[in-house]
């Protein structure tokens, strides 16, 4: 059976699937806020009750924030800074006395979404995360894609595609850069460029269904948000050329954008016959659990 842990800021969430991938148990404490050792301890006190709870010794898979440096095997780019620069999978594994499979927690997603969620079957997938930031991961034949500065997927940190006029040079994002896809795409920013626009504030989901109700203003803004959205991932599509993109995080619940997205990406930026572009763009089945469930798939079947 396989373990699978969500490290979040707020939460350490843990399951256990069997080989069917049933879940059987799961356990949620929250993240400790104190020291690293701290964070440590809580992890393996996770492991050890759903063990106990099993009565069996299982693999283990850790969705994190950031990434494994492949040059250091430190932690970095993790927004939960404590983190960055520990040894953490070198930690649980001396203290476990056993190998840990460890990944970025978009990764996870889309290992989770692509073994058997809404891609299941599908060779190469690209799992989205639409929420606080924007990012994603690559799986090919059910693996994630890595990369060799472990950033494959990192799509949010480049510049939105074809950027109009009025997105010259584009809002400022954290990481220093200007325009970034991650400034037009995630919640908060969403709802900054709606105030701006109505004097209203809405969040992202409140916008799409206003959007869907009629009113004018929040279906003239998701018009854009879709053609936004449209073009970034046309981008992923002609160098990845995914079977299907799925997408996860909060605004994956703007239902318009399945139906919108693919038509502007078949009709004005994927490089093929629109005729003939098959890449599906999906909705997430396991929603919430995907990260974690993706953790314990990080441990295919044998």
């Amino acid at each position: 059976m396989r373990i699978g842990i969500d490290l979040g800021g707020t939460k350490i969430e843990g399951l256990v699937l069997d080989r069917g991938g049933v879940e059987r148990t799961r356990l949620r404490i929250p993240t400790p806020t104190g020291s690293y050792e701290e964070g440590v301890d809580a992890i393996l006190e996770v492991i050890g009750r759903l063990e106990r709870e099993v009565d069996a010794r299982c693999t283990v898979g850790i969705a994190h924030p950031g990434a494994i440096s492949p040059a250091t095997g430190l932690i970095k780019n993790a927004n939960s800074t404590r983190l960055n620069g520990r040894p953490l999978k070198a930690d649980l594994e001396r203290r476990l006395g056993r190998e840990v499979r460890m990944e970025n927690d978009a990764n996870c997603f889309a290992v989770s979404e692509a073994s058997d969620g809404a891609a299941a079957g599908c060779g190469i997938v690209f799992g989205v995360i639409l929420g606080t930031g924007v990012g994603g991961g690559v799986v090919i034949d059910g693996r994630p894609l890595t990369g060799a500065q472990a950033i494959a997927g990192e799509w949010g940190h480049n510049p939105l595609p074809q950027p109009r006029d009025d997105e010259r040079p584009g809002p400022q994002c954290y990481c220093g850069r200007m325009g970034c896809i991650e400034t037009w795409l995630s919640g908060p920013r969403v709802q900054e460029q709606f105030a701006a626009r109505t004097g209203r504030k809405l969040r992202a989901t409140e916008i799409a269904q206003a959007a869907l109700d009629g009113d004018r203003d929040a279906a003239h803004y998701m018009d854009i948000y879709c053609d936004r959205l449209a073009r970034a991932l046309a981008t992923v599509i002609n160098i990845v050329d995914p079977h299907a993109v799925v997408l996860g995080g909060g605004l994956s619940r703007m239902t318009q954008l399945y139906d919108c997205v693919p038509k502007l990406w078949k009709k004005r930026y994927v490089f093929s016959e629109p005729e003939y572009i098959v890449t599906k763009l999906l909705p997430p089945m396991h929603g919430d659990s995907s990260g974690v469930r993706g953790a314990a798939w990080l441990w295919p079947e044998q």
